[in-house]
């Protein structure tokens, strides 16, 4: 079995999905030197950091966290980018345990009873054949020992791109879009909602007021990537 991997891998060599140079064979995904040139957010350690202070006076947060700053043409913008159009969602698999020991390692973000990923339109969903939020959010599941739950809130409207739109545009796409079909099994329940990326935040805003009209509900928000 071993000699038929090394062969596979001598004719088809696995490499970093950022600077696609071939990965050594402890590395996976991304190389060592692309992942110390990533631009770390450390936000997960600290409260009132930009994420949280994005949403004050809009939707009551608990905490909140990025794993990385969003920079146009940057490495983090690349690799989110091979994992919504390109097929790659490993890349959500590695950063959702990246972020995942990062929060392990915290002293915040406790007593979270469930896992909501931010829902895809079902046209948009069969278009791309995945959620690029799935293997992101199962990864942070089996990480923080928490339970991951994809079929209680659903993406009801707006099924065109926020990448183009500006923020009256964003704000205007997902008023009124999102639904919770079950709105007794999140009472009481403090929720981490998480998402690829934040921009103007209106994505998570409307998310959370939908969650919001549930008894007794706590939200945190955790994403990939925060854009400054």
């Amino acid at each position: 079995m071993n000699f038929l991997k090394n062969l596979f891998n001598l004719f088809f060599p696995d490499v970093c999905l950022t600077c696609k140079l071939q990965l050594s064979s402890n590395e996976t995904t991304i190389c060592t030197q692309c992942r110390h040139d990533f631009p770390l957010t450390e936000f997960t350690n600290y409260p009132n950091n930009l994420v949280e202070k994005s949403f004050i006076g809009r939707i009551p947060i608990v905490e909140a966290t990025a794993l990385l700053y969003f920079h146009k043409k940057g490495k983090s913008q690349q690799l989110i980018h091979e994992l919504k159009y390109k097929g790659h969602q490993k890349i959500g698999s590695f950063l959702g345990n990246w972020l995942g020991d990062e929060m392990l390692e915290s002293n915040r973000f406790k007593k979270i009873d469930y896992i909501i990923p931010v829902p895809l339109h079902p046209k948009k969903l069969k278009k791309r054949g995945y959620n690029q939020l799935t293997k992101f959010g199962e990864a942070l599941s089996k990480k923080l020992d928490i339970p991951l739950i994809t079929n209680k809130l659903i993406k009801v409207g707006g099924t065109e791109t926020q990448t183009l739109k500006g923020k009256i545009g964003r704000w205007r796409n997902v008023q009124e879009l999102f639904k919770l079909i079950d709105t007794t099994v999140f009472e009481d329940k403090h929720l981490l909602l998480i998402d690829d990326v934040i921009t103007t935040g209106a994505t998570m805003e409307s998310c959370c007021k939908e969650l919001l009209k549930t008894k007794g509900i706590k939200i945190s928000i955790a994403v990939m990537a925060y854009t400054e």
